[in-house]
């Protein structure tokens, strides 16, 4: 083999490497201290999603006025939330805070890139099952002819 030849090949594996590269990001997701239960049942999903996905979330309790003389309600509620979503990712930073924030880090259990692996094997399982349901719903009954369909929608058309 030339040198040519060998440098080649070394920059395309070099382009498959970095394109099959997965970046981990941060995600954040912000809430209130006084958070209503059906709102951070929505961030909740939101924050599992991302875990799922294979990213880093941040999660910033902001304090306002009075709320500031009440840290430990925020603490509360960053651990509730910790547990809430501890099958899908772990504390990487315990809460701390920050001025008028309070934040805490969850980092996922999956690499990101076993997250995307598992997500496309999910879609690749959806897009047979779909194209299978298809194709059952357009292959005729058995024991029915085609000629018989053409006429009982023939039927059909003139009932009305």
């Amino acid at each position: 083999m030339d040198y040519g030849k060998f440098k080649y090949e070394a920059a395309v594996k070099a382009r498959e490497a970095r394109r099959n590269q997965a970046n981990t990001e941060i995600k954040e997701m912000r809430f209130r201290l006084k958070i209503d239960e059906h709102d951070y049942e929505t961030k909740k999903g939101h924050v599992v999603r991302f875990l799922k996905g294979g990213d880093k979330v941040k999660i910033t309790i902001m304090f306002r006025g009075r709320e500031q003389s009440r840290p430990e309600m925020g603490r509360r509620l960053l651990m509730k939330l910790a547990e809430e979503v501890q099958e899908f990712g772990v504390v990487e930073n315990a809460p701390n805070q920050e001025g008028r924030n309070m934040s805490l880090v969850l980092g996922p259990l999956k690499k990101k890139a076993e997250a995307k692996e598992e997500q496309r094997k999910v879609r690749e399982e959806r897009k047979a099952a779909e194209a299978a349901a298809r194709d059952e719903r357009k292959a005729p009954h058995k024991g029915a002819e085609v000629g018989d369909e053409v006429a009982a929608e023939v039927e059909e058309t003139a009932a009305e």
